[in-house]
Parts: structure tokens; sequence; C-alpha cells
């Protein structure tokens, strides 16, 4: 519509140009009757043309060429063809063409009337005229070249930032999913560990029964509160899960030991160690701790963290072999592959596998700077 608008105004003012040369020129007894109607014929149709001004601007330029020169009253029409000339194309068939009809609007005049006293001042007048609406197209052609680079580069920084919040969307997912693994999944293989021994040992006194049952119901509980904060954090649009520090480690080796398990430990820190350390070292001592749970029953753990600033810090967790098979609840093989890209995200080592012995062994190495 917009075009139809512009193309409309143009072809008017066109139009009304040669309107006002034909009756300046009506009145001057040096132009034939005849001559003036022929100018004027021509005139309108070359204004008709253009019409088709954008879907070939150098044709229309070229045709409308030798009408302009000869007749002043296409000026209006050709100067609105040179300049969607400019606009459409690159500078050279602008700068060529009105080059050329400034200087065959001069040669027309001399030798005409190479004796009048205004020739100087219309050939000027044209030259000014035609370099000025060349100008403005250059301008336009730039602006809109411009306008067209903003543009793409707007859509292309939208993708990228569409790009960068589906990859935050995506780390946020993993972070929540190695979070879940390593909370209820520890909680979880303790229930599993307590439910084995009721099941398994037929022989347990009503006391030993009864505390079994108690530390379930209360596993089973954090559980319950584990879940109901993730399930709050996946609601809220803005959260965190609650990170354990180092020193919650203490309580994790102490409800290990609660459910059965013979676990040593050792903890030779030097300083205060820092948040994101504590944690990473918690989740390792965790993780180990659970697939010791799960998949060496009856074995003896040792856990050991030891390091300061500037040298790191070592955590370990080794299991001898298994002294009886239990039907454990299956895991989701993911626990040691998210502790790796934990320990890996925090530029430190992680080494896990089984040993000579039967046992299994997880060995990390985080840094601590000075």
């Amino acid at each position: 519509m917009r075009d139809w608008v512009v193309d409309g105004c143009l072809f008017a003012g066109a139009l009304t140009y040669c309107a006002l040369w034909a009756l300046v020129l009506r009145d001057d007894p040096a132009t034939p009757d005849g001559a003036l109607l022929v100018e004027v014929v021509l005139t309108v149709v070359g204004c008709a043309l253009l019409w088709f001004r954008r879907r070939w601007p150098l044709a229309l330029a070229l045709v409308l060429l030798p009408l302009s020169t000869y007749s002043i009253l296409a000026d209006g029409a050709m100067l609105v063809a040179l300049f969607t000339l400019a606009v459409h194309r690159r500078p050279l068939p602008s700068l060529v063409v009105g080059g050329v009809g400034v200087l065959g609007t001069a040669g027309f005049m001399l030798a005409l009337w190479p004796h009048d006293g205004n020739t100087a001042f219309v050939l000027a007048l044209t030259a000014v005229g035609t370099a000025g609406v060349v100008g403005w197209g250059f301008f336009v052609r730039h602006r809109r070249q411009l306008i067209l680079s903003l543009r793409e580069r707007a859509s292309r920084a939208e993708a990228e930032a569409e790009l960068r919040a589906e990859r935050a969307q995506r780390e946020a997912r993993e972070d929540l999913a190695r979070e879940m693994h390593d909370v209820l999944g520890h909680r979880l293989s303790l229930l599993s560990v307590h439910a084995g021994a009721l099941e398994y040992r037929r022989s347990m006194s009503t006391e030993d029964v009864t505390r079994t049952a108690g530390v379930l119901r209360a596993t089973a509980h954090q559980a319950l509160q584990d879940l109901r904060e993730v399930i709050g954090i996946l609601r809220a649009p803005v959260g965190e899960l609650p990170q354990p520090t180092f020193a919650d480690g203490a309580a994790l080796v102490e409800e290990s030991r609660q459910a059965g398990m013979t676990v040593r430990s050792r903890t030779d820190v030097t300083g205060p160690v820092p948040d994101g350390l504590g944690r990473t070292a918690y989740r390792i001592v965790q993780e180990g701790l659970t697939n010791a749970r799960r998949h060496a029953p009856g074995a003896q753990v040792r856990v050991t963290v030891a390091g300061g600033a500037g040298d790191g810090l070592t955590v370990e967790v080794d299991n001898t072999a298994p002294t009886a098979t239990v039907d454990v609840t299956p895991g989701s093989g993911r626990g040691l592959a998210g502790l790796t890209e934990r320990v890996a995200l925090v530029g430190g080592r992680l080494y896990h596998g089984p040993d000579t012995a039967g046992g299994f062994s997880l060995h990390a190495w985080l840094p601590w700077p000075p």
C-alpha cells in the first residue's frame, strides 16, 4: 500500500511539472502548438512509465533521457527515474546517466540558443538539480542498507539470545538432574538397605525391627522433604536447591553407619574449605557411599579427605569386596558420569574403577586456590 501511495504522488508530481511548463510554453510565440502537443503527449506517456520504475529503473532512465534532453516538460519524470535508479542500483549507472543528461541538455541548448544569456543559468540549475536528486537517492539507498543491516544484526542477536537461553535451560536441567540423583539416590539407597535387612534377617528381635522401621520412616520422610524441595524449584521461576557444605560430610558418614555400613573416615584439611569446593567434595563422598551400599553390601568403606589451600583437595572413597548379595533398587547409571562432569567443571580430576581385590575405588582431586 505504501508503494502505491508513493508511486501515485511521484506520478502526480511529474504530471504537475509537465502541466506548469506547458502553460508557460503555450504563451511563448517561439513554440509551435503542434510541437507542444507532441511534447505533452510524450511526457504523459513517460510519466505513465513511472509505474514500472522499481522493476526496470535503468531501462526507464535510458528511455526518458533523450526525451528530457529535447523537452523540458519531461524533466520531472526524468528526475524521478534518476532518483529511483540511484536508490535501487549501484552508484555508477546513476552517475553515468545523470552526467549524460546534463551534457546532452548543455549541447542541445548551446546548439539552439548559443547567445542566450539564460543558457548558463539553466545549465547550472540542471546540474545542481541532477546532483541533488542523485545524492538524495544515494542517501536513501545507504539508509535502507543500514536499516537492513541493523535488522539482520537484531535478528542474529535475537537468535543467539534464544540459543543462549536454551543452552542455559539445558544446563539448568542437567544440574537439577544431578542434584536429584545425588539427593534422592542417597536417600533411596538407605531405604533399600534397611528394607533388605528386614527382608533377609528373619531372626531380628522386636526391638531391632522397631528401630529399623523407625529409621525407614525417618529416611522416607527426609526423601519426601528432598522431593518437595526439588518440585518447588521446578515450579518456581527463580530459586536454587539448598546446597550442602563441607561440614555436612560428617553427618553423611554417620548416616551411613546407622544404616549398618562399616565406614572409617579420616579428614586432614588445613583451613576453611570454600563453599563450592566443599559442596563438590560432599557430592563425591555421597556418591561413593551410595554406590557402596548398592553394589558392595557388607563391605568395609574408607573415606579420606585431605588437602589445603594451594595443594588442592583429595577425596577418596574405597570399599572392599562385597560379603553378601542384596537385591537393591537399580540406579540410573548416570551417577558417576554426572560426578565426572561436576568435577571437570571445577577443573579437577576423577578416577573410578575396580581394584585387584574385588573392591572399588573412587578418587578425586579438586583444585584449591591459595
